[in-house]
């Protein structure tokens, strides 16, 4: 397998949506919640296009198919990698991480002291690999309240944090 990370082109607008798309699926999935993304998630990459503080956007390449892409949000010194997502079949493969170093290396060249990313809470896949990637520090903790509780939402019990138990 040879992999090519390269900057993000027009010509990759289509391929990157089907990418948002698979992303929101997996939301979808470990949620189990068909409403997250709404009934086009692909429109979303291009809202996402429009940020004023998108510094780049990156592909992974085999051949002529893009089965990969991150970005670079700057917030003056600070940065945050979004969205990173590889095609399920190539996961496991080292793409992700290929990719986090290509915006690692961005954002230092930029000046950026913290470079940060957000996975949600049950990707425990994605989590593992940005602990093995080098983020092993902890910001911010988002918390919730579910006030609709009667929405069959299923929560997950399993962490610990200076000693409360937490759902996710």
């Amino acid at each position: 397998m040879n992999i090519t990370i390269r900057e993000y082109q027009e010509r990759d607008l289509n391929s990157c949506k089907e990418l948002w798309r698979e992303l929101t699926q997996r939301h979808r999935d470990i949620y189990m919640d068909s409403s997250i993304g709404g009934e086009d998630p692909a429109i979303h990459f291009e809202f996402y296009l429009s940020k004023t503080n998108l510094a780049g956007l990156w592909i992974a390449e085999e051949g002529t198919m893009v089965v990969g892409m991150a970005g670079l949000l700057l917030n003056g010194e600070e940065a945050e990698i979004e969205p990173i997502v590889v095609q399920t079949e190539f996961r496991s493969r080292g793409i992700g991480t290929q990719l986090i170093e290509m915006v690692k290396l961005e954002a230092k060249a930029r000046g950026v002291g913290y470079l940060s990313l957000r996975p949600v809470a049950r990707n425990v896949e994605a989590i593992l690999c940005f602990y093995r990637a080098g983020f092993s520090l902890l910001g911010h903790i988002d918390m919730f309240l579910d006030l609709n509780e009667d929405d069959g939402q299923a929560w997950t019990d399993g962490i610990t944090i200076h000693g409360c138990q937490f759902q996710f």
